[in-house]
């Protein structure tokens, strides 16, 4: 008697040896849809995405689009500027303001950065050694930076006030007379400098600081039974070993001092004349500081910010690069 059983292996025994499972067409291996795995990453990835979209890409596209019309308020507004090409940056690079703001710029950016980064480092070694105050130390040379910068650019105005602030009141205790820091062009670019090197030491205490953690007590230790001094330990353990995060903490100030707007907005306007004039203060006054705004010209010069800022970007990497392939 035949059962049902026989009946069905009967049935998957037709096709021949090596045909009981029938093979999938090659289109359908190709056509198989995402399983659980890429479906989570592609939902995982979706927000940066968007959010790189939405708040980098399109602005940067759209800064784009400004600098290359000719866009006034009315324009703005019913956006039907005229396409001017490369009419804004023409007028960029032939203006008599552009030598000095490229200059104004990059003095205010190197010097504040060469000591933004010395002290942040020295107050980072120091505090690398436990002693009893130390945490409420840090804690208290954080404070300029959890304040907000108008609060800090304004009372470094107070100070530095010609008429009756306190640092020409504490030089006049020692016969030194009225320096016009903030109005005349000779001190005014040196002024706010220092007040942007005081707001961003915290910024690099914090990040050496958390470099010289990940550096074992160690090598400290071997280096000192082999009779080497606090200095000549900085040199060959601290300084070498800490590179990895010091240039990043130099990128990020970089980035961060080229864009600086309100310190120098604040006690200065750019002034006097334009002593004080960045290249991110003429792209602010053209747009927003005069009360005729004109966006493109402003837009342009952001636009070459962030070109200055990319390239020392990708030379960084291509540093860092290097630095790994040995």
């Amino acid at each position: 008697m035949t059962t049902l059983a026989d009946t069905k292996a009967g049935r998957g025994s037709t096709g021949g040896a090596g045909s009981d499972v029938p093979s999938a067409p090659p289109e359908k291996l190709r056509r198989r849809r995402p399983h659980g795995a890429q479906w989570a990453a592609i939902g995982f990835a979706a927000p940066l995405l968007a959010y790189l979209a939405m708040f980098y890409a399109y602005p940067l596209w759209r800064n784009i689009d400004l600098s290359t019309h000719d866009y006034n308020i009315r324009a703005f507004v019913q956006g039907d500027a005229d396409f001017v090409g490369w009419q804004n940056y023409a007028e960029i690079f032939s203006s008599s303001l552009f030598a000095q703001a490229l200059a104004n710029t990059a003095f205010f950016t190197i010097v504040s950065i060469a000591f933004q980064f010395s002290l942040g480092l020295a107050l980072a070694v120091f505090f690398r050694n436990y002693f009893p105050l130390s945490a409420p130390l840090r804690a208290l040379f954080l404070m300029p930076w959890l304040l907000p910068l108008i609060v800090s650019a304004s009372t470094w105005s107070w100070m530095l006030n010609s008429e009756n602030g306190i640092v020409n009141s504490f030089l006049g205790a020692f016969g030194i007379g009225q320096i016009n820091w903030l109005t005349s062009p000779e001190t005014a670019l040196l002024s706010v400098t220092l007040a942007n090197i005081w707001l961003g030491i915290p910024f690099n205490l914090v990040i050496l600081y958390s470099g010289l953690q990940n550096i074992p007590d160690d090598v400290y230790e071997a280096a000192s039974l082999d009779g080497a001094g606090a200095w000549r330990q900085f040199w060959s353990i601290t300084f070498p070993l800490l590179r990895p995060v010091s240039a990043i903490t130099l990128l990020l100030g970089l980035v961060y001092t080229l864009k600086v707007v309100d310190v120098i907005w604040v006690m200065t306007a750019g002034g006097p004349g334009s002593s004080t004039t960045t290249l991110a203060i003429w792209s602010y006054r053209e747009a927003f500081g005069t009360g005729q705004p004109d966006f493109s010209p402003a837009a342009a010069v952001g636009n070459i910010l962030i070109l200055v800022a990319l390239l020392f970007g990708v030379l960084h990497l291509q540093l860092q690069r290097r630095q790994e392939a040995r």
